[in-house]
């Protein structure tokens, strides 16, 4: 059931119950009140000077940090990380020979709910069960057999702490009053009593293939100005980060002893300067500190995050009792490092790219959440399926998908349906088919990932889920080839997720029968690629024959003999365009009938979740770079640049989350900490700038400037498998300058603009400084 490691020679065998147990204590909170974090230790003597090599291994069902003698034992957040804990857990191994020491040692081991037994979205505590318990054993290396040194077992003792309440949602109330000095080293004393064993849980306990989550940067808090004077609130100051992210603050603070702190959180701030909550729903997102009175103090919470960019300290008293030295943010996300870089003329288009990174951060926390701010986090397979070669664009985030994509087959039904989010949690509904684009995502994620890194252990590891889940459709969503047909799903999925085409719905105008026929093609299309990279022929000639024959049954259903589409939306247009369902014919006037609502709306985006991952490409692609322009810097609502206008520092969930005219939209669905219609990065990378894929892990580039709109410069850089590539432009007394860098081991083709009047170019791997003629920037 284990995995080995060459760090470590037993590692199968750490995880035996005769080798160590799962020990936790009776402390625990109620289904709807927070519990405390809980401190456990176990003391050990070493004689002889120690061992070369120390190791140890440990996992949890809920959150830890681990102490020994009195010294932090790694640098991870949240560990082990947030799995379905009714079927699988990671394990964390550290080499802490460092800090061991000839003589007396402790072990210390905070343990807090986190996922396992905290709120987890809009549910009550306790999803996956009441105690939280852990496991681990520290072994010794010193030539030959690894010796136990310590186990969990009955010989550890625990205790409540300073950390009175730990939620990952509602947040974390800690008194500095209660702090149990030196209680990870020898010596300690105090009421310390007897842990208890738990049953075995029969899961599977492996290392994760993913980053673990990190503090990756800091954020300095700037006071703001006081807010008016009314006697009957507490003394409170108000901070902002000047960013919107998913974190926690780090105070420093002098005051009188035992004065509580409350610190709320928010993302922005309404019309007379207090904090905009409402969008929180019932996440209290609020921690509290009480102070020991003992000169400066520096706390930050362990056991909790946050989605915000605004702070609110308040207390009762008296002014002088607190002394603010410092708040500053802390932002914390899964280890993804960055790997690309968009710069262009255009200032607010650069900031759109900035949000669009910080989106990304504040999302990308253990799993592709939707938004870190609410009673939610869940992670949509919506929304990262959209977003995810933007996603794999800035971050390196194979991993991270590596890990996620386990999660969904663990969540996947016996029957092949995949749920909307994952892991599945029982939020927003039960079980079954995540529904059209959503549980796509099983075909989209592996696949791209694919794409963007050259990895075909991703396809061979899931592939088998994506098979399932198409059996899943063809014997329970198809009826002649059409998906979400109305005679057999009266539900038909999410349809075009809060797109604003008129329909007045949060699903859109876009008929569900549509959208999802055109993702069973886009399916079906990945099924047989896949298969046929893995060597399996028979499959992938199953497949190709079956796309020919959705191909069409979505002509005769949905597209007239004029190249019209069903529903009239842009996004019936675009993804018809897209996945190449119109016929050959009839591309032209399919895309000049989009083209038609486009302008007809003013020049405004007016597609959802499902339509704008696409539409500037399938404008690009069938002649129409000039409106594809229009609509990336259309700067009025609704479009990118709206928010960005506003003050935006990351991608909003709606259009029209907050407007002059009416202000905030519906309090009960507002997150200003998205990502989804940040897939539009994608565009602005291969096709703005110009960098995208020719070969899978970009083993060969395609560099693919397309200047157009006000635009006069435009450079993009990745770090790639086989090194960096990096394309910049810049258009100069009508010539068109490239500047052009290929690493070693790939090569590149390069793809003027029909401007250029130039056929493409073969380059190989150096540097290129090229110059072509070029008339126009409008493409």
């Amino acid at each position: 059931m284990m995995k080995t490691s060459p760090a470590t020679i037993n590692l199968p065998d750490w995880t035996d119950p005769s080798a160590a147990a799962w020990i936790s204590s009776p402390v625990l909170g109620g289904p709807r009140t927070v519990s405390p974090a809980v401190y456990y230790r176990r003391g050990l003597r070493i004689e002889g000077g120690g061992p070369a090599r120390a190791f140890l291994h440990i996992t949890a069902l809920g959150i830890f940090e681990c102490e020994i003698n009195g010294r932090r034992v790694g640098n991870e957040v949240f560990a082990p990380g947030w799995t379905d804990y009714r079927q699988r857990v990671y394990y964390r191994t550290y080499d802490v020979t460092s800090l061991l020491r000839d003589g007396e040692n402790v072990l210390g081991v905070i343990l807090g709910d986190g996922w396992f037994s905290g709120h987890v979205a809009e549910k009550d505590r306790q999803l996956y069960g009441e105690h939280p318990s852990f496991l681990a054993v520290l072994e010794a290396h010193s030539g030959g057999q690894p010796a136990v040194l310590v186990r969990t077992d009955a010989g550890w003792s625990y205790s409540c702490g300073p950390i009175l309440e730990n939620d990952l949602i509602m947040g974390e109330s800690y008194d500095a009053r209660r702090e149990l000095g030196g209680w990870s080293s020898p010596g300690c004393s105090g009421a310390w009593l007897p842990a208890t064993i738990q049953p075995a849980p029969d899961i599977v306990i492996e290392r994760s293939p993913g980053p673990p989550v990190r503090r990756m940067e800091s954020l300095p808090g700037r006071a703001l100005a006081a807010p008016p004077d009314v006697s009957w609130l507490p003394f409170c100051r108000r901070y902002d980060f000047g960013q919107n992210f998913s974190g926690r603050v780090r105070l420093r603070a002098t005051g009188k002893r035992g004065l509580h702190l409350q610190i709320r959180h928010a993302e922005t701030l309404k019309p007379d300067g207090s904090l905009y909550t409402e969008n929180l729903r019932s996440a209290r997102a609020t921690d509290q500190y009480t102070l020991k009175g003992e000169g400066l103090e520096e706390w930050e919470p362990r056991f909790t995050f946050h989605g915000f960019r605004y702070a609110e300290i308040t207390w009762q008293g008296a002014a002088a009792d607190l002394q603010i030295e410092s708040l500053e943010g802390i932002v914390l996300h899964s280890d993804t490092p960055r790997t690309g870089e968009f710069e262009c003329s255009h200032p607010l288009l650069n900031q759109l790219a900035k949000n669009i990174l910080w989106g990304q951060k504040s999302n990308f926390l253990e799993v592709p959440t939707d938004c870190p701010q609410r009673d939610e986090r869940l992670g949509w397979t919506g929304d990262a399926q959209v977003f995810i070669r933007t996603a794999a664009f800035f971050m390196d985030v194979r991993g991270f998908f590596h890990k996620w994509l386990q999660d969904m087959r663990d969540a996947q039904g016996s029957d092949g349906a995949v749920p909307a989010f994952i892991p599945f949690t029982g939020s927003f509904g039960s079980a079954g088919d995540g529904g059209t684009a959503w549980a796509d995502a099983t075909f989209i994620c592996p696949w791209t990932i694919y794409l963007c890194y050259g990895d075909t252990e991703i396809l061979r590891e899931h592939y088998a889920s994506m098979a399932a889940y198409h059996d899943f459709l063809g014997a329970h969503r198809v009826k002649d080839h059409i998906r979400s047909h109305p005679e057999i799903d009266g539900w038909g999925g999410f349809g075009d997720w809060l797109a604003l085409d008129g329909s007045g719905v949060s699903s859109g105008g876009t008929p569900k029968d549509l959208i999802g026929t055109a993702f069973y093609a886009y399916a079906t299309d990945i099924l047989s690629q896949a298969a046929g990279i893995l060597g399996k022929c028979d499959d992938s000639a199953l497949y190709r024959a079956l796309h020919r024959e959705i191909l069409e049954a979505f002509a005769r259903r949905f597209v007239t003999p004029d190249g019209l589409v069903v529903g009239g939306t842009q996004t019936g247009y675009v993804l018809a365009l897209h996945f190449g369902l119109v016929p050959e014919a009839l591309r032209s006037s399919a895309a000049s009938e989009l083209v038609r609502l486009i302008v007809r709306n003013g020049n405004r985006i007016g597609t959802g979740f499902v339509g704008t991952p696409y539409i500037l490409h399938v404008l690009e692609a069938n002649g129409h770079l000039d409106v594809a322009y229009r609509l990336l810097e259309q700067e009025a609502f609704p479009s990118w640049l709206f928010p960005v206008k506003n003050g935006a520092t990351t991608i909003w969930e709606r259009w029209d989350g907050w407007t002059p005219e009416k202000g905030f939209q519906d309090h009960g669905m507002n997150s200003f900490n998205h990502y989804a219609y940040g897939a539009v990065g994608d565009w602005l990378v291969s096709s703005v700038a110009g960098l995208d894929i020719e070969e899978p892990g970009y083993r060969s580039i395609r560099f693919k400037p397309r200047p157009g709109g006000s635009l006069t410069r435009a450079r993009a850089s990745l770090l790639t498998g086989f090194g960096r590539a990096s394309i910049g432009w810049e258009i100069e007394a009508g010539e068109l300058l490239l500047h052009l860098d290929v690493p070693a081991g790939s090569r590149a083709a390069l793809d003027l603009p029909p401007a250029c009047g130039q056929a493409p170019l073969a380059l190989g791997s150096g540097a290129h400084e090229l110059r072509f003629p070029f008339p126009s920037a409008g493409g």
